[in-house]
């Protein structure tokens, strides 16, 4: 007797159909794809100068050496691939300084970045060695444009983290599904790896209130090597699970969305398009136009830092909810989710760095006097413009009144500068980001070659893929 044949959840298939079939055509994404690439790596660089991210780095045995392995760029580790993207990863993500795309669930879409690089070096070395053609940049940035709008329709209607699961699980799906497309998947093995991946969400606990911790640096990375992982064993033949989520008893939207089925959109061609860079500072995405404000602020205000008796920030409900923090804070992981912390440093120093998160620099007293005198309210009218879609706004603004009874001028940032309506500034700006972290690992001449290739985008599609990495190797 034949075994029965389950029905396939319609999610599982529309991800896999996407993945397997969808053609994209937008330049404007290939070219944005570029972009989020050169950004990436850029932040990995920087990370490189953090011990506490560098200890989380290498093989899981030392000394283990991988024939054809995948190499980790700014360091010299040859690694399997799974291994690989939990290194590339992290790096990307340690600083807080990566893209974000804001919907019902804010994600990372360059969270998926360490997969894919790590899977198309591993997969373009075994092709030289077997004498048959590496794969192009070309493809690592349709994989990345694929994996980006995946992350951006699987959280558009599902805040996940008011049922307490991190929001990686999102790239987790997603470079399940496009990195088993990589490895030569067929259509089934793409529905079983996108399957997999919704055993295991993560919980969110790390993020919220004094829990923060350092596992954001690395929780993304944990689960998008996993899905590499899953994605492997896909293509080898190990079965997926077609209602994984709707299984009446035992299924996804059973126990961890209270019976709720798993909404999500359609993917297209708007996230990796519209996707929010952070291009001034290291901090979460909803203060990023509070530190543009503080920073406007700046050359007035700083030779009268002991004369401010308030600080009055108006900000938007996500930005009030999330990093409104007073009291004590313990790591530099707390520090760079508090609001007044950041807007403290800003207006001290005119800067904002992932140095200035340490416990050395934090035991500034001038910090928490700053702190003390911020008041934090919700400004209804940005709470509307952050909602509406169709507008995309992040709005915040400070305002600070002095001892004498004086008050500065009122600074307002609607659309920080790595949002998409502020492209033509941005971009420039972005460009000398990747420029600078370059130069924190790498000699002049391969910045400049690494610099050639990237700025010329028909150059870099055709690219074979470790050729590229190599650049990066030190």
């Amino acid at each position: 007797m034949a075994a029965e044949t389950l029905p396939t959840d319609q999610l599982l298939l529309d991800v896999a159909e996407y993945v397997d079939a969808y053609e994209i055509k937008s330049a404007a994404a290939r070219d944005m794809a570029r972009y989020c690439l050169m950004d990436s790596l850029g932040c990995a660089l920087e990370a490189l100068e953090h011990d506490d991210c560098t200890r989380l780095l290498g093989p899981v045995v030392p000394g283990t050496t991988v024939p054809n392995g995948a190499r980790v760029p700014g360091t010299s580790f040859v690694l399997d691939p799974v291994t690989a993207a939990f290194n590339i990863a992290t790096m990307v993500r340690w600083l807080d300084f990566s893209d974000t795309w804001v919907t019902a669930q804010t994600t990372h879409p360059s969270d998926d970045v360490g997969a894919i690089l790590a899977v198309a070096d591993y997969l373009s070395r075994l092709n030289v060695a077997a004498r048959k053609p590496a794969l192009t940049m070309a493809v690592v940035l349709d994989a990345m444009i694929k994996a980006h709008e995946l992350q951006g329709s699987l959280g558009a209607h599902m805040r996940l983290s008011e049922t307490g699961i991190d929001h990686p699980l999102l790239p987790k799906i997603a470079c399940a599904a496009v990195v088993a497309k990589l490895l030569g998947g067929t259509r089934e093995q793409i529905v079983a790896a996108t399957s997999l991946a919704f055993f295991e969400p993560s919980l969110c606990a790390h993020r919220f209130g004094s829990n923060v911790g350092p596992r954001k640096g690395w929780a993304a990375a944990e689960s998008t090597s996993h899905g590499v992982r899953l994605a492997l064993m896909a293509v080898k033949g190990e079965p997926g699970y077609p209602n994984v989520l709707t299984q009446p008893k035992w299924g996804f939207n059973k126990w961890f969305l209270g019976g709720r089925e798993f909404a999500y959109g359609k993917p297209a061609a708007g996230v990796m398009e519209g996707v929010l860079f952070k291009i001034l500072c290291p901090v979460v995405i909803h203060a990023q136009s509070a530190i543009e404000c503080a920073l406007q602020l700046y050359p007035a205000v700083h030779a009268r830092i002991d004369e401010i008796a308030a600080i009055k920030l108006a900000v938007h409900v996500e930005t009030f909810n999330k990093i409104n923090k007073t009291g004590t804070l313990r790591n530099a992981a707390d520090r760079d989710h508090c609001l007044q912390y950041a807007v403290a440093v800003a207006l001290l120093h005119g800067r904002l760095t992932a140095n200035d998160y340490t416990d050395e620099f934090a035991a500034d007293p001038r910090i928490d006097r700053l702190r003390a005198l911020m008041q934090v309210n919700e400004n209804p009218r940005y709470t509307a413009m952050l909602r509406d879609r169709a507008v995309g706004a992040n709005p915040n603004s400070i305002e600070i009144v002095f001892t004498d009874g004086t008050q500065s001028v009122h600074a307002e940032v609607e659309f920080p500068v790595g949002h998409p309506r502020r492209r033509k500034e941005g971009i420039p700006l972005l460009v000398r980001k990747f420029e600078q972290n370059l130069g924190r690992r790498l000699a002049p001449v391969r910045q400049r070659e690494i610099l050639d290739v990237c700025m010329d985008h028909d150059r870099l599609a055709r690219t074979p893929v470790n050729e590229f990495v190599d650049l990066f190797v030190v």
